[in-house]
């Protein structure tokens, strides 16, 4: 599909969904399945065949009937969204709402640049991460997308919301015990160790094990403030894995400005030369 045209109608539909995207999460509480959409829809990326990402290819039946997609069907954000911004792709749409629902469960404030294609093409079924799998598992998906342990680790820390459902995943239960609020408490947890009623995953353990994830574990864990910081840099690669952004309206008209602004300072300058010669002329005579 054509990349779509961001021009000054474009973003203010992006400023208008964020809005109603703020408001319909804060409402429903969805905001672990608003993450969960955006991020299997960015993480099926490949960066050597470059195929896949975020793209919205997961609102075809072929890609959201994958197994790794479960409940992901008919998130509320097709009806009460998408319907108003005819002008914005699923794709910017599925991203942005990731976005807000990491702001308003508390986390970081995520860089969003829209300008991502439509795509009708999935990937085949196991490009996602599975929870019953270890350390090199992980490493083969996320290098695969071209991410690092770094980023491998404080992805991991967005489990911070929401919970598992056995229809979904197999497992059941939340990570943390506030399960709509983002802050490092998984990592927290995860140091920890076992709990009755706290869930841990066999790619959450692997995180302990790993002498390299380990690392980034107990950093995220003592220092909320580095996994914030982190966390905000490694969701914005994970959403423009394949897309690379174009400039914005805002930086066109900045640059429209300057331009303009020479032009002008040119202009003055070559009138006070021509004044000072005028003066000098009048003088001799």
């Amino acid at each position: 599909m054509a990349l779509p045209v961001v021009d000054t109608e474009y973003l203010k539909e992006v400023d208008k969904a964020r809005r109603d995207l703020r408001a319909l999460i804060s409402r429903k509480n969805c905001a672990p399945i608003m993450l969960r959409l955006a991020w299997h829809d960015a993480g099926t990326y490949d960066v050597n065949t470059k195929t896949g990402g975020p793209n919205g290819s997961i609102r075809n039946e072929e890609e959201y009937s994958h197994g790794s997609n479960n409940g992901l069907k008919s998130p509320l954000i097709f009806v009460e969204v998408k319907s108003k911004y005819t002008k914005i792709t699923y794709a910017d749409l599925y991203q942005l709402a990731g976005v807000v629902a990491v702001e308003v469960t508390g986390g970081p404030t995520i860089d969003f640049v829209p300008g991502r294609r439509d795509s009708m093409i999935s990937p085949k079924e196991g490009r996602l991460p599975d929870a019953k799998r270890g350390a090199p598992h992980l490493r083969d998906i996320f290098y695969r997308m071209g991410l690092s342990d770094k980023d491998i680790v404080a992805l991991s820390g967005a489990h911070t919301l929401g919970r598992a459902h056995v229809d979904r995943s197999g497992f059941e239960g939340p990570w943390t015990n506030e399960p709509l609020k983002f802050d490092n408490s998984y990592f927290v947890e995860l140091l920890r160790g076992e709990s009755e009623s706290l869930l841990k995953l066999p790619t959450d353990k692997a995180l302990l094990d790993d002498l390299e994830f380990r690392g980034y574990v107990d950093l995220y864990a003592k220092d909320e403030d580095a996994f914030l910081r982190d966390y905000a840099v490694s969701h914005k690669k994970l959403s423009e894995l394949g897309f690379t952004p174009r400039a914005s309206i805002s930086n066109v008209k900045d640059s429209t400005i300057l331009a303009q602004s020479a032009v002008g300072v040119a202009v003055a300058a070559a009138v006070v030369v021509l004044s000072y010669v005028y003066e000098v002329r009048k003088r001799i005579k």
